[in-house]
């Protein structure tokens, strides 16, 4: 178990019910804008979808995001491929990361931090070895210091190995300088297009 210190105890938590709020409060007038929007394109299928993922202590809990996608069928009453039911402004939001925003909620309710491993899919709970498992020792983040080192061009058992590394070196600057590198790759797009094979097939328990 990593000693997080003084600042991964107390001060991260304290900082994350702040900073989330603010952000919230200041980005309100965004997040109606899609609200509005996404209620209209989605066609009646709801504006917002929680999923379960495993957080601190591999805790689950329901993460917050908007939806990008109909719920739109064939004619035998079957979903419609990912790539045919979302939307225009499905497309805007995923490409911008706007989706994430709405994770500050998660923040502010103490289920996830601002900086910490990416939250993963609750069937890779089994499949993850005793090291990759101590990514579950901090609270999961909206963005991490493997997304700082390639969101989707770096494979599983690299993700997993920086995950690691950041709960063994948590501290103050680390998350602030994991939060500008982050805002400098959105800001330039870098990382964040398409997905890697290795993501698009998921995680299979091998590195």
């Amino acid at each position: 178990m990593a000693k997080q210190g003084i600042y991964g105890k107390y001060i991260k938590r304290a900082l994350d019910f702040l900073l989330a709020l603010a952000g919230l409060i200041c980005i309100s007038w965004l997040l109606l804008i899609f609200i509005v929007l996404l209620y209209f394109a989605n066609k009646g299928a709801g504006v917002f979808f929680l999923q379960e993922r495993p957080g601190k202590d591999a805790k689950i809990f329901k993460v917050i995001k908007f939806k990008t996608m109909t719920d739109e069928k064939d004619e035998n009453g079957n979903l419609l491929p990912d790539e045919k039911r979302v939307t225009g402004i499905g497309k805007i939001v995923r490409s911008a990361s706007i989706d994430e925003l709405l994770q500050l909620i998660n923040v502010l309710k103490g289920d996830m931090s601002l900086v910490g491993p990416r939250p993963l899919l609750v069937r890779y709970l089994p499949l993850y070895s005793p090291e990759q498992a101590r990514r579950h020792e901090v609270r999961p983040g909206i963005t991490g210091w493997a997304q700082c080192h390639g969101r989707n061009d770096i494979s599983w058992g690299e993700k997993f190995r920086l995950d690691v590394w950041y709960v063994d070196h948590l501290t103050f600057w680390l998350d602030v300088k994991t939060l500008f590198i982050t805002a400098k790759k959105v800001v330039i797009r870098e990382g964040i297009t398409g997905e890697s094979e290795a993501a698009k097939e998921g995680f299979n328990g091998h590195n």
